[in-house]
């Protein structure tokens, strides 16, 4: 489904990503794990062509990025949350890349829009302004705008930092069975005690990739020690995890 090959990323002279090699086919839930500072955000935004790169090839087989089958929910510290958008203009903004900027939203578009919003039970807030939405919330609504695209492949940056339990819970479910019909999914995550709860694969980066692979291959003291380097205690096991 995706391949990228030698992606390196630098800010002024000093590279923050370095040969970043990854390769996934669909049907994953795909966990970017890291330090602070690691270049987790980096790496996705790199990919999705929102930061310019020192080098890098990336294959989309099976779908191209150009069809519009990519979707990503970025950082909430990314939003500009006092822009004046409803949550229902906001959800409909996904279908831009199908029908175009300029293309006016029919009601069969605004009816789309009500029903992803209420697999999210959204609905009732279709026309709050999405500032005035609590963090997790603002994070449903997101997701509905992923949901509308369609995606084949879904990049979610930090999405459970500063959302409530259930919003947590209602997120990864949803995303569960995305992965279970297919989709490929890659999410930058901090919270190391829910790893082999939410995903099928790691990418371990400290800028660059320490390990990949499957979660009970990759997720051991070993790897997150080299990732995390004093940051991580010595462990009486590789559950307990004190960062």
């Amino acid at each position: 489904m995706i391949s990228v090959k030698d992606l390196t990323v630098s800010y002024s002279d000093k590279k923050v990503l370095e040969n970043i090699n990854i390769e996934y086919d669909s049907g994953s839930i795909v966990g970017i794990i890291g330090p602070n500072g690691a270049g987790k955000s980096t790496m996705i935004k790199a990919i999705l062509n929102l930061i310019p790169k020192d080098s890098c090839e990336i294959v989309w087989t099976n779908d191209d990025l150009n069809k519009k089958t990519v979707a990503y929910i970025p950082q909430k510290s990314d939003v500009d949350w006092d822009f004046p958008l409803s949550v229902l203009d906001l959800v409909m903004m996904g279908l831009y890349p199908k029908i175009g900027t300029g293309r006016r939203v029919d009601k069969s578009y605004r009816e789309l829009a009500k029903e992803v919003l209420k697999s999210v039970d959204m609905l009732e807030y279709k026309n709050r302004q999405i500032g005035q939405l609590s963090g997790g919330q603002q994070q449903r609504v997101f997701m509905a705008r992923a949901l509308i695209q369609e995606p084949s492949i879904l990049f979610l940056d930090e999405p459970f930092v500063g959302i409530d339990t259930r919003t947590e819970k209602l997120l990864m479910n949803i995303l569960k069975e995305l992965r279970n019909k297919g989709k490929l999914i890659f999410i930058v995550h901090h919270d190391l005690s829910k790893v082999k709860e939410y995903f099928d694969d790691i990418i371990l980066i400290n800028k660059t990739i320490i390990a990949q692979g499957k979660v009970d291959q990759v997720y051991n003291n070993s790897n997150l020690k080299k990732a995390y380097l004093s940051q991580v205690s010595e462990l009486g096991g590789q559950d307990e995890l004190h960062i």
